[in-house]
């Protein structure tokens, strides 16, 4: 699936370049783009830039859409990354908990922790099936379920991993395809998880065991907004609210785009991370085949409800994994414990509960109201609030949140992506575009490298990334006194 780009030599012709969405992945190519020098248009259906990486003002404090922490070790995203925060970031130490059956596990797993409240007994089923699976390996049939089964045994499975990821995708995880694990937790294994803990992270590698991370001082959302400062200063222009209906494709070659108001506008590139479902869609002349495949992928949304709690110092996690199959929402993150800045002198905590659902469940539809009140009666059941007043509420939904990567879909997906290969000038990336869950660090990734292509006549796959390219690259983390090499 090479794709055939035309090289630019800036001298030769004027080129234009439009960006369909300015999450993180869309501005990071405008941006790299915007540094050589070629002016790009980028177009965002929404009020504010940032798409999922977005931070939110809310009762005189900044919160960010769900907990999102950034880790890399490339130094390509780490420079890229420094170079817009500045000395604007804080390294924080991460403190999350798995909350399962009304107790709280350290995670990353702590081994004595984990014993004690599991119980003589519950522990000491964990361990004889975690041996069974050594001496008789579950087979492997593509699914998540047996994955994760071959590396932690059924018990703690069941435990740690079943109901969170049931909550998440909405299917069993026997449905759910085992990509998922390689993509999120590859190389993890409970021999793994030991050595961290017992090292105390040392070393520690592991992007899900990882227990420091870099975070702006002001939310998320500030990258992304200096981003687009930076285009719309390079002469480009970030356009809000504004969204593209389809991409208009002529002999296999990128003609135009066509807004929802029905103009059209010429361009030479177009770099489209908007859902690959709406893309496929708004093409003319897709072959049914492609079309029905496309329409088996589907995404998860998001219902993010806030409730502002008058109290501080409520309980020191950054986030929670919501275990307990008596709970609907499945994390639950406190902006009190991420930088200062967020909260100023505000003398409240700013929470957020995550409810995960499709379009077509009930809790998509649900009023804002019923959907504060459960939340907050879900909060009280955690008895992480106490006594503590609930004085306001904020729900914010989130559509196409999640690629789900249901068992089959793999063999989809590569046919789309074979037939958009094909139509010279368009590149897509990021999670919605290109069908990919992936963290920040990989949708910037997708976007330097989609900026190549363009700029220097590369041919970098951004199919693969989030799977090989990170593995090949100089390793770097960013500290507090900037990048170190490691």
């Amino acid at each position: 699936m090479n794709r055939q780009l035309l090289f630019y030599d800036k001298g030769d012709v004027l080129m234009k370049v439009a960006v369909i969405g300015a999450g993180a992945s869309g501005l990071t190519a405008a941006y790299k783009l915007t540094q050589k020098d070629i002016t790009v248009d980028v177009y965002e259906s929404g009020q504010t830039v940032g798409g999922l990486g977005k931070t939110i003002d809310l009762w005189g404090q900044k919160v960010d859409l769900g907990p999102h922490r950034f880790f890399s070790n490339d130094i390509r995203i780490n420079k890229l990354w420094l170079e817009l925060a500045g000395n604007d970031y804080q390294i924080i130490n991460r403190l999350t908990s798995i909350y399962y059956k009304n107790k709280f596990y350290f995670y990353p797993l702590k081994p004595f922790d984990a014993l004690i409240k599991l119980g003589f007994i519950e522990s000491g089923k964990c361990i004889l099936s975690y041996m069974k699976e050594k001496i008789w390996t579950t087979e492997q049939d593509g699914t998540f379920e047996n994955w994760v089964v071959s590396r932690f045994g059924r018990r703690l499975f069941e435990i740690f991993f079943k109901t969170y990821s049931e909550k998440l995708w909405g299917i069993p995880c026997k449905q759910l395809d085992a990509d998922f694990a390689a993509q999120r937790i590859k190389n993890l294994s409970l021999f793994e998880a030991l050595k961290n803990a017992l090292l105390g992270g040392k070393d520690n590698k592991h992007k899900t065991l990882v227990e420091q991370f870099a975070y702006p001082c002001y939310g998320t959302g500030m990258i992304y907004e200096r981003m687009a400062n930076f285009i719309n200063a390079g002469g480009g222009r970030v356009y809000c609210e504004k969204s593209v209906r389809k991409v208009i494709v002529k002999n296999k070659k990128i003609e135009a785009i066509e807004l929802e108001n029905g103009e059209i506008i010429k361009y030479d590139y177009v770099i489209s991370t908007m859902p690959i479902t709406d893309l496929i869609a708004g093409l003319q002349d897709v072959t049914e085949d492609i079309k029905a495949k496309a329409s088996r992928l589907s995404f998860r949304n998001t219902i993010l409800v806030y409730l502002n709690i008058q109290a501080i110092d409520l309980f020191p996690d950054n986030w929670l994994y919501i275990h307990s199959t008596d709970l609907q929402m499945g994390r639950l993150t406190n902006f009190r414990n991420w930088s200062p800045q967020l909260y100023g002198n505000e003398k409240s905590s700013i929470l957020a509960l995550e409810y995960w659902c499709y379009d077509r469940e009930p809790l998509w539809a649900e009023r804002d109201e019923n959907l504060i009140k459960l939340a907050g009666e879900e909060l009280r059941k955690t008895g992480l609030i106490k006594t503590a007043k609930i004085t306001d509420g904020y729900v914010h939904r989130i559509k196409y949140c999640y690629p789900v990567y249901e068992r089959g879909y793999r063999e989809h997906l590569n046919s789309v992506e074979s037939y958009l290969s094909l139509i010279e000038g368009l590149l897509v990336i990021g999670r919605y575009g290109a069908f990919k869950y992936n963290n920040q660090d990989h949708s910037i990734l997708m976007g330097i490298l989609a900026a190549d292509n363009i700029t220097d006549g590369t041919n970098h796959n951004l199919w693969k990334i989030n799977t090989d390219y990170e593995e090949y690259q100089e390793k770097t983390i960013i500290t507090k006194t900037g990048l170190v090499k490691t």
